[in-house]
């Protein structure tokens, strides 16, 4: 490298501090160069040849700096203090003269001789201007090497010496007294404040650095002891003979270590997670659309009514989110009242692989393709520490070839693009639905439980609305874009991020909906019944069971269990896992649970278990009810035991037997004299009364006695007696 004017050089010697020298002016037709050393406040230009200096470069005793330590004075001009200014201007024209010499202000006789006439022109010494000379050639000769250093005056950050003499701005007992009042902090004094922060401010006990400060002077400053009230009590000096509140802040501030003491007070797991240094950007681990899903649960804000008794709470649902971390795209949800758990987590993954226009139109929703085309599998999962952290997530890596990986314990940070979603989701919507939680519930207002009216459906379709309008109208300002989205003019909405991030990273992976169904929903066992494939109180069937005659079968041979799969948000179908569950057949609810048609399991779960409650609460009333039949019975049974034994003779048995008919049509004629009101037919009071009519024969002759016509009555009376007959 060719040698130039301004060249920073630094001689590579055994000694502490290598001598950094600056290039001032040079000719390389004579072979000379003028430089002056940096770190020298006494240095003056020294003549050498550049000769040396370029066999000192290339013995590498001499190494050339690129960065020049007066830098930091090469300033705008309108960033500049006027006052410094004035300064720096005054200086320039005190040394103009003797840099417009040129080379001669480098020759030491000429130049003393032109400081020498200066002197007497400007009236100032030769020393100020050989230290404006200095620090204009040191500073790269720019007239902003004159600019005044404050900042180096007064020794600002170095630590003051002890004495007697009370260091400091006098307080107002100080100018009343008219004697300095107080005490300097030495090392002693400096070592009893870090043991109080230590003992009484960096813990988990919450105080404030006041009361910190008063326990450390009880503690460290006390000049004894005295018994009140049987406990001893600390003495403490007056207090202008104790160090202030204003010098212990001054020595935390200036001694702390904020991340110790963050840790020490709120703890680490709390400091990582709200306190720390957040440098980096979770868009960077992801490469693209389908490279990594964030998954997370969350109790919604708000209580729903059940859809089969609206007037019964269930509470607050479980709300989970999957979110691609590369467009930000919420790619799947549940809503359920299962617990943040390996179902809630798999019912989740389920609707990410979903047809999205399919599942929009099961509640009434219709959008297109382009506005939610994500159903894919991702290549890897982050979570935190619960639900896929155990034995079922090893079905996600074997069968669907999907990495998971977990955050470390309450550090819910590492995911939070799914943790701020779930804000959005508040601020957005459920925030400002009826029955939405109160955070602010002070005595007397309205439980605000009670204005529930929501139902599980319902909630799922407000979060539906809410999802399509996140992914296709919410503007990620912050999003870190490359400069191949910027070259292209992206804007930055997830739907968009999505579709640039599959033409130009690749499409995701997907794999047949059986396949993904299979491996992710919840599995259990069914039972084959003469009256259908029984399963939770309800009955289902398919053109499987239908085909082989299960039912008949089952009414045979009894029933027989079936190992089934089945989706928890929906009661109308589940699934029968055939051929070791490498294959699946969809059944469907019978004529005779079609009550729950659209319902969700949880509510008809919850139905069930409140009949039986119910079963359980009517037993009694049904045991009671059984007692009153019996004792009645038995007292009648026992009435007419009596009376038979005291009316029993000594009859034979078998003349007993023999003379039933008899017996039968005598206890007939009694029956029909005792209760002749009971077999004759009502007749109303508003009844006509019925004329008979007499044949003109029957008035010729004798008078005879009316015969009533047959009534039907009469007739069903002698069928009746007919059939006894026969039986007797």
């Amino acid at each position: 490298m060719r040698l130039c004017k301004n060249l920073l050089l630094e001689w590579l010697d055994d000694s502490k501090c290598n001598r950094i020298e600056r290039i001032l002016w040079l000719n390389l037709g004579n072979n000379d160069v003028v430089t002056i050393e940096l770190n020298n406040t006494t240095a003056l230009p020294m003549w050498q040849k550049c000769s040396e200096i370029e066999i000192a470069l290339a013995a590498n005793a001499v190494q050339i700096l690129e960065v020049d330590p007066y830098v930091v004075w090469v300033q705008k001009e309108e960033e500049i203090d006027e006052k410094h200014k004035q300064h720096r201007d005054e200086a320039w024209q005190v040394i103009e003269p003797l840099i417009e010499k040129g080379e001669q202000i480098f020759i030491r006789t000429i130049r003393g001789r032109l400081v020498a006439d200066t002197v007497v022109k400007t009236g100032r010494t030769s020393a100020t201007i050989y230290n404006y000379l200095r620090r204009y050639w040191q500073g790269g000769q720019v007239k902003n090497a004159l600019l005044p250093r404050f900042d180096q005056c007064g020794g600002s950050g170095k630590l003051r010496q002890s004495n007697h003499r009370k260091r400091g701005r006098p307080n107002k007992l100080t100018l009343g007294e008219q004697q300095a009042i107080g005490v300097n902090v030495d090392q002693q004094v400096r070592e009893y404040f870090r043991r109080g922060i230590q003992l009484f401010y960096e813990t988990r006990s919450g105080r404030t650095l006041k009361q910190c400060y008063q326990l450390t002077l009880e503690k460290f400053f006390h000049q004894g002891y005295e018994t009140i009230n049987g406990v001893l009590v600390p003495i403490l000096p007056p207090a202008e003979e104790l160090p202030t509140y204003a010098q212990f802040y001054y020595w935390y501030k200036k001694d702390r270590d904020l991340c110790r003491t963050l840790k020490s007070r709120v703890g680490e797991h709390r400091f990582n997670l709200r306190h720390r240094a957040v440098t980096g950007n979770a868009t960077n681990i992801a490469s693209g659309p389908g490279s990594l899903y964030q998954i997370d649960a969350t109790i919604g804000d708000i209580y729903l009514v059940s859809s089969l008794d609206r007037n019964r709470l269930i509470g607050r649902p479980v709300i989970y989110l999957v979110v691609d971390v590369f467009s930000r795209l919420i790619v799947g949800f549940s809503v359920s009242l299962e617990g943040p758990s390996w179902l809630g987590a798999m019912l989740a993954l389920e609707n990410a692989t979903a047809n999205k226009v399919k599942f929009c139109q099961e509640y009434g929703i219709e959008i297109t393709e382009a506005q939610w085309p994500s159903h894919h599998l991702p290549e890897a999962i982050l979570a935190d520490r619960g639900e896929l952290l155990s034995n079922n997530a090893n079905n996600l890596v074997n069968a669907l070839g999907i990495r998971v990986d977990n955050t470390p314990p309450f550090r819910p940070d590492w995911k939070p693009i799914v943790e701020r979603y779930f804000r959005l989701s508040n601020d957005k919507l459920i925030h400002w639905m009826p029955g939405a939680v109160h955070q602010t519930y002070e005595r007397g207002d309205k439980d605000y439980r009670l204005d529930a009216v929501l139902d599980l459906n319902q909630f799922r379709k407000l979060m539906l609305l809410c999802i399509l309008n996140h992914n296709n109208q919410h503007r990620l300002d912050t999003y870190p874009a490359n400069e191949y989205m910027i070259a292209d003019g992206v804007e930055p909405y997830p739907i968009n991020l999505w579709h640039w991030g599959v033409q130009n990273q690749g499409c995701p992976r997907v794999m047949p909906r059986e396949i993904v169904r299979l491996n992710l929903l919840p599995t259990d066992s069914a039972s084959v019944t003469h009256q259908g494939i029984y399963y939770r109180g309800l009955f289902y069937t398919c053109e499987l069971a239908v085909r082989e005659q299960w039912f008949i079968k089952a009414r045979l041979e009894g029933r027989w269990k079936l190992s089934i799969a089945y989706d928890p948000r929906q009661i109308d179908t589940i699934y029968l896992r055939n051929e070791g569950g490498k294959r699946m057949e969809v059944c469907h609810l019978l004529p005779v649970s079609k009550t729950f048609t659209g319902r969700d399991w949880h509510e008809a779960t919850d139905y069930l278990a409140l009949k039986q409650q119910r079963q359980q609460v009517a037993q009694t009333r049904s045991q009671r009810s059984q007692a009153v039949f019996h004792a009645n019975v038995e007292e009648i049974v026992c009435e007419a035991s009596t009376q038979t034994e005291a009316a029993r003779c000594d009859l034979n048995p078998h003349k007993r037997v023999k003379n039933i008919r008899s017996s039968r049509q005598l206890e007939r004629g009694h029956e029909r004299l005792s209760g002749a009101d009971y077999f004759r037919p009502e007749v109303s009071d508003n009844a006509q009364t019925v004329v008979p009519i007499v044949r003109d024969s029957q008035l010729e002759g004798e008078e005879q006695e009316y015969v009533p016509p047959p009534q039907p009555f009469d007739k069903l009376r002698r069928l009746r007696e007919e059939s006894w007959n026969n039986d007797s």
